[in-house]
């Protein structure tokens, strides 16, 4: 009885301690309040909560803070533009760091990214800063700046 007792406790808990969602990794990790914000604005969360596997380059409160507070405000009512910038972040299916490569990747927007692996991986302009973190439909990977469509 007592190894039932046990094993019904350790399946509980196994339940309990399931991963998250991209979206809610995200929110449980404290720095990207911007990124929610913006991913609520752009009506995108449930897009983000969805099946996947997605790739996401999730800029920082602090790469946020970068772009000057009038363009993030605007950018933040205008959800077009937002949705194109967020979706631009995203890469379709999961890519840990041991398997980044340096050069082009589609984006769910529709532009491409420039991935680069000299001295670290950057995407576009950004650093990448923090790898895989993993999340029930995807990756994180935290980047010090917005990167924009062209």
């Amino acid at each position: 009885m007592k190894k039932f007792v046990i094993a019904a406790a350790l399946a509980a808990t196994a339940f309990a301690v399931q991963a998250k969602d991209i979206v809610d990794t995200a929110v449980a990790a404290g720095s990207f309040k911007t990124l929610a914000t913006a991913l609520q604005a752009a009506g995108l969360v449930e897009t983000l909560k969805g099946k996947g596997p997605f790739t996401v380059f999730a800029p920082t409160d602090e790469a946020f803070a970068k772009i000057p507070k009038a363009d993030l405000d605007a950018l933040l009512k205008d959800k077009a533009k937002l949705t194109a910038v967020l979706t631009y972040h995203v890469v379709p299916g999961k890519v840990m760091a041991k398997d980044v490569k340096a050069g082009m990747v589609k984006t769910v927007q529709g532009g491409s990214l420039t991935i680069g692996t000299t001295g670290g991986v950057t995407v576009n302009n950004a650093k990448v800063v923090k790898t895989d973190i993993e999340a029930s439909n995807g990756v994180i990977h935290v980047i010090d700046t917005v990167v924009m469509p062209k």
